[in-house]
């Protein structure tokens, strides 16, 4: 494991460059099993968890290359074989080679996924999804076995209880070879879906309505890549740096980004009384000054997405007031309060409701990044705090931002990164 060595009072500044989406990355990986041809991809971020799935392949006989971005696999030799623990375990989006495998060979035997422990995150609405397309899912020894008859998967209407992304595309990894069509109702509508879809579709699915809450899913029986597939901007790292720039910037411009996917944040920023120059793929911020307390509201798509929610507290915290954060897609996703409250942040949780007041006296500490969000919290705190903070667990981090050391330091922000063993915190 990693720890970041963090000296407060520094101030970012200059350009940051956007990479490609981590959650459209962990589902375009699983997807590309479904193909009969190699496939290759760019804007590929270079973080844990591409490496992860890289991994999860190569158990499959799955040839996989990385390199500056691009990424090439190639499923002509693929075995479907069990896939319990090990990444898995490490792993949540694993659970898309659920759908995947049984899209590509009618069976599947995955592991129960791990990742961000941010509270209950059920996999019922994907097993309703799958036993309607005509699989038998059952659980044992820990893992999930989905197999069909000598029928094979059958289109059906699908409509889910609740918005889910993970079932969304589950899903519709499981009927894009299915016979028939296949009806999502209640669909997600997230950008990455959008994604997911037209890499599919590049390679001959027929698939249409991504992006609104009713998506068809003419089966086919082929899927051949023509091209390379470019990963869409993470809107969710873009958040975070823009975030960090409001609060503890002197001008930072954030390169690579599709503003539509981040309305709803910068409607926030804009609220609060952060100045932005807001242009057709890239965002301006200066540094915030006399901010306005707020209140945020997480939705699925296109509400406030729930993984801003705690990128967005450094930000929180600079405002001349109470601030309020109801999650009311995760409300267990609370890890970074206490560890916020040993860097003097006034920050408390009850009844669901998170709230943030204005926290001028922080302080460096030793903290833990328990996920990937709350850790980018409490590093975007560091850098605002008086003396040294170190994250413990900050692989935790390093699975969702890319090159984030680098991007930090070409943002005029020295941070280290030490195995966990090193003692010494010298900058």
């Amino acid at each position: 494991m990693k720890k970041m060595i963090i000296k407060g009072g520094q101030k970012l500044s200059g350009e940051v460059t956007i990479g490609g989406a981590k959650n459209s990355t962990v589902a375009l990986i699983p997807a590309a099993i479904l193909a009969d041809t190699p496939v290759k991809f760019d804007s590929v971020p270079d973080i844990l968890d591409v490496h992860n799935l890289m991994l999860i392949l190569k158990k499959m006989n799955v040839v996989s290359n990385y390199s500056h971005g691009e990424l090439e696999i190639d499923p002509t030799q693929i075995k479907n074989v069990p896939l319990p623990g090990g990444a898995i375990r490490s792993l949540r989006a694993s659970y898309y080679f659920m759908g995947a495998l049984l899209g590509k060979f009618g069976k599947a035997l995955v592991g129960f996924p791990g990742g961000d422990n941010i509270g209950p995150r059920p996999i019922d609405q994907h097993i309703k999804g799958f036993r309607a397309l005509g699989a038998i899912v059952e659980e044992r020894d820990d893992a999930v076995s989905i197999y069909t008859s000598a029928a094979g998967l059958h289109g059906a209407r699908i409509f889910f209880d609740i918005v889910s992304v993970g079932a969304t595309i589950n899903v519709l990894l499981a009927a894009v070879k299915a016979k028939g069509t296949t009806i999502i109702e209640n669909a997600a509508k997230e950008p990455e879906i959008i994604d997911l879809a037209t890499f599919l579709n590049n390679m001959g699915a027929q698939i249409r309505g991504a992006g609104t809450d009713i998506i068809r899913i003419k089966g086919v029986s082929n899927l051949k890549a023509q091209n390379t597939h470019t990963i869409i901007p993470d809107r969710i790292e873009a958040g975070t740096y823009l975030s960090f720039a409001a609060a503890n910037g002197e001008g930072v411009l954030v390169k690579n980004v599709i503003t539509e996917h981040l309305e709803p944040f910068i409607a926030k920023l804009i609220e609060m009384g952060v100045y932005l120059e807001v242009n057709e793929d890239s965002i301006y911020v200066e540094g915030g000054h006399n901010l306005t307390p707020v209140t945020i509201k997480t939705a699925p798509f296109p509400g406030f997405a729930t993984d801003l929610q705690q990128p967005i507290t450094p930000l929180l915290l600079k405002a001349n007031g109470c601030s309020r954060v109801i999650d009311t897609l995760y409300p267990e996703r609370i890890k970074h309060i206490p560890e916020l409250k040993k860097m003097g942040v006034k920050i408390n949780s009850q009844n669901g409701v998170i709230s943030i007041n204005h926290s001028a006296n922080l302080i460096g500490a030793s903290v833990e990044a328990s996920e990937i969000r709350a850790g980018v919290s409490l590093l975007g705190v560091g850098l605002m705090a008086k003396g040294t903070t170190i994250i413990n667990h900050a692989d935790n981090i390093l699975r969702g931002y890319e090159r984030i050391v680098d991007k930090l330091a070409g943002l005029s922000v020295k941070i280290k990164l030490v195995d966990e063993a090193t003692v010494s915190t010298d900058q």
